[in-house]
């Protein structure tokens, strides 16, 4: 049986935006959110107040649907001394996805700075993933969707002639960086992260029809992993074909549609003010709202008390803080 759900709390911190999707900050910013909204802006709250001018404005060149979009940002780990930061978006005119990388100095964007570091081919508008990680290996993280309609129909997820349906890794020491995967068999990854204390990486993998799940992978990069899709859908057989390449590995948490329809991956809590929950695995459904915790070592899935309508992605903060995300327009942080 699961523990008692424990007594958390959302604080409102910011609102006002336009279909929110990221909430980070900034190596050597603690004064700093940056939100990612999703048609095509990065916007700034500091000091609790919500700048008026963008950070970066890029809805020029971002095609907007309800998959596609402005999805991802990550800064680098240097940010404070290089300024680099990548931004992850749908392409306007054809909706491929684009990496890129920007520059920013004191506060502000370089202009002329941004350039295109991965392209990949989207054949239709949904299943985009969109996140942008830095794992421990310095590495930037990038998690593809398997390019979308329904069921794979192509079977990208399990071709590894493809990018699509994978996790890659780029060294972005390099001016443009080789693709390397180290995952595939994934549908659409909404959101993963790695565990800032044992850099365990999770992920929230959105199902199709029946089945959400949550992936688990110590010791990320050491081997070719296939988390399944379209061969199992969660631990359920899906399609009656082989695996692919890559060691099976199958979910270490799931839920049907009574809990959700879409899920929405989080972090562990390493924080310090919230004990009751440090060292849970927090996730959620965007679809329900439901917010559940596990244990990172393992367990069984626990459903919180508090629930966040929209919840499009969680965020953490320089000092282990989480934050949720409602793409109704506003942003919030975890409290007790």
């Amino acid at each position: 049986m699961a523990a008692s759900p424990s007594s958390l709390r959302l604080v409102r911190i910011a609102g006002g935006f336009e279909q929110p999707v990221v909430a980070t900050q900034a190596p050597g910013e603690a004064r700093r959110i940056y939100v990612v909204e999703q048609f095509g802006r990065i916007r700034v709250v500091e000091n609790g107040r919500l700048r008026t001018a963008p950070f970066l404005d890029i809805r020029s060149r971002v095609q907007i649907g309800s998959e596609q979009g402005l999805l991802g940002l990550a800064f680098s780990p240097r940010y404070a001394r290089d300024g680099a930061f990548y931004v992850h978006y749908s392409r306007r005119g054809d909706g491929d996805t684009v990496v890129a990388r920007y520059r920013a100095r004191n506060g502000r964007v370089v202009a002329g700075s941004g350039r295109t570091i991965l392209r990949v081919d989207q054949p239709y508008s949904n299943h985009n993933g969109g996140n942008l990680v830095f794992g421990p290996d310095g590495r930037l993280w990038v998690g593809l969707g398997d390019g979308g309609s329904g069921g794979d129909p192509e079977n990208r997820a399990q071709n590894m002639g493809t990018l699509l349906g994978k996790m890659v890794r780029l060294d972005v020491r390099r001016a443009q960086p080789s693709p390397e995967i180290v995952a595939l068999g994934l549908r659409n990854p909404w959101r993963y992260s790695f565990d800032r204390a044992t850099g365990v990486l999770w992920i929230g993998d959105v199902g199709q029809n029946s089945l959400e799940e949550i992936d688990r992978l110590p010791q990320p990069g050491s081997d070719l992993v296939n988390f399944g899709w379209d061969v199992y859908e969660g631990n359920a057989r899906f399609e009656d074909k082989d695996l692919g390449p890559g060691r099976l590995v199958q979910p270490v948490g799931q839920y049907g549609r009574g809990g959700g329809c879409s899920v929405t991956g989080g972090y562990v809590y390493r924080g310090p003010t919230i004990p009751r929950i440090s060292g849970r695995y927090l996730f959620g459904d965007y679809c329900s709202g439901n917010i559940w915790s596990m244990p990172a070592a393992g367990g069984a899935m626990r459903l919180e008390r508090v629930r966040l309508p929209g919840l499009s992605s969680f965020g953490e903060g320089l000092r282990g803080e989480l934050y949720a995300v409602s793409h109704e327009g506003a942003v919030y942080r975890f409290a007790r």
